[in-house]
């Protein structure tokens, strides 16, 4: 049987394991007006939303649905949503879905009695007050659930920025609800939980908490991903994705990610249909290569997990790449930016873009991040 435990880190008190709601759902005791944050689909398909309602009308309360949150959410969206919950007057929200509602519903919830828009919060406002949220997380790879983060792209600059905002004052991790994830998103959603684990043991704020959380993260992930692609339906190798993620989400909100997510919102800033985990696939080898040269024992206590032969020196940065390739490529990802409409042509803009408008994500890479490092790194992706 899964397991089922209470975890309370920082603000947020986290229910992870089948029926966590229902162990949860005396946050809603006494709400009059909610509002339910989701994307199109899958918060109904993963019967997450159909056991919100339940509760809801349990308990009385009203509430209404706004699903239009897309995937990389915009501004847009969650202004919007602020204005819907501000509006309605909602004594709490809901987020269903991934990293896109919940990170919408974070940075909405204080807007919405905060005032101010998305490019306020980008530009350093830091508002104190917010409405409750409870996050309902639906997939194994962004962590946010147990994170202050949150990720928005303004719409007219095109620009995707993580903004540090809030946690979560209740979380649920269901391993019941990820069952639905297809075998796409299910390799996208681990390699991301994957990348957040090795950056965050490579960076240079990591310490023995968040690299002993990084190393456990990975060893769930490379022994349950290449088995739960095959079988998708297993809720055991599920719950194993589920935890190595959430444990994941912790090491970098404890630490930090570094240089593999700031090129990343780079390209998913200017294409939204990459997927954030894919694009972190698509970059991370090479930048595993650049890493390891600069802090070899780090990155080897965490990638001789897939090659138990990799040594802890920089002389192993190609072999420490070709790992990570060869285990990406076992697990079913054979993708290419230009399967994205990247081409050669595009790499100047994603460099002045990462180096002129992220630079604050990359500030604790462990090297000298480059023109010429992330030109390489793009062009190995395309």
């Amino acid at each position: 049987m899964p397991m089922v435990f209470t975890l309370r880190y920082e603000q947020t008190t986290l229910y992870f394991g089948v029926n966590g709601l229902e162990k949860a759902k005396s946050f809603l005791a006494g709400r009059e007006k909610v509002v339910i944050a989701t994307g199109k689909t899958s918060a109904k398909v993963s019967g997450a939303l159909g056991d919100v309602e339940k509760v809801l009308k349990e308990f009385g309360a009203s509430y209404v649905i706004y699903d239009n949150i897309s995937p990389n959410p915009w501004a847009s969206q969650v202004e919007e949503l602020a204005k819907i919950i501000w509006s309605e007057g909602a004594d709490a929200v809901i987020a269903i879905g991934g990293g896109s509602p919940i990170d919408a519903a974070k940075v909405a919830s204080v807007i919405a009695v905060s005032g101010g828009t998305v490019k306020d919060i980008v530009r350093g406002r830091k508002p104190k007050r917010s409405v409750p949220l409870m996050a309902i997380n639906l997939t194994h790879g962004t962590g946010t659930e147990i994170d202050r983060y949150a990720v928005v792209t303004l719409n007219e600059e095109r620009e995707k920025h993580g903004l540090s905002v809030k946690y979560p004052e209740i979380s649920i991790d269901d391993p019941r609800y990820t069952l639905t994830l297809d075998r796409r998103q299910t390799i996208y959603t681990s390699l991301d939980a994957f990348y957040h684990s090795y950056e965050s043991a490579t960076s240079t704020v990591r310490n023995m908490l968040i690299e002993s959380m990084a190393r456990e993260a990975v060893r769930h992930i490379v022994e349950a991903l290449p088995r739960a692609v095959n079988d998708l339906r297993n809720v055991d190798l599920r719950e194993r994705l589920l935890y190595a993620s959430m444990i994941a989400g912790i090491a970098i909100d404890a630490g930090s990610t570094h240089l593999n997510h700031a090129i990343e919102h780079a390209l998913s800033g200017l294409q939204p249909k990459l997927a954030h985990g894919c694009g972190l696939a698509l970059l991370g080898p090479r930048i595993v290569y650049y890493t390891h040269k600069a802090v070899p024992e780090a990155s080897a206590s965490i990638i001789r997990i897939i090659d138990p032969t990799i040594k802890p020196v920089a002389d192993d940065a190609e072999k420490v790449q070709k790992a990570v390739e060869r285990f990406q490529k076992e697990v079913g990802f054979e993708e290419r930016l230009s399967d994205y409409g990247f081409t050669e042509k595009d790499i100047n803009t994603i460099v002045e873009y990462t180096m002129k408008r992220l630079g604050y994500m990359y500030s604790n890479t462990p090297f000298t991040v480059t023109e010429e490092i992330i030109r390489d790194v793009v062009r190995s992706a395309i």
